[in-house]
């Protein structure tokens, strides 16, 4: 194809998609409430999972530090 046949099909493509008409649909009470507690759900997995990835290498910094801190605290053993 010419780069003007791909270029003028293309604007052709844009004003027709400008030009549909409107929708007229109905989404139930049911099928609206489910689609929001999904979003929602998805929303939280991945804040859960953010959360998360920052959290856990914090928390085995303080572990390491509480566990080098209770070692060096025992007295020596003498054998």
């Amino acid at each position: 194809m010419k780069p003007e046949h791909v270029a003028f099909a293309r604007i052709l493509a844009g004003l027709l998609a400008a030009h549909a008409p409107v929708a007229a649909a109905y989404v139930g009470p049911g099928a609206g409430l489910g689609m929001i507690a999904s979003l929602v759900a998805v929303v939280l997995a991945v804040l859960a999972t953010i959360v998360g990835l920052v959290v856990w290498p914090i928390r085995r910094l303080t572990q390491r530090k509480k566990s080098g801190a209770a070692e060096s605290a025992k007295p020596p053993v003498d054998e």
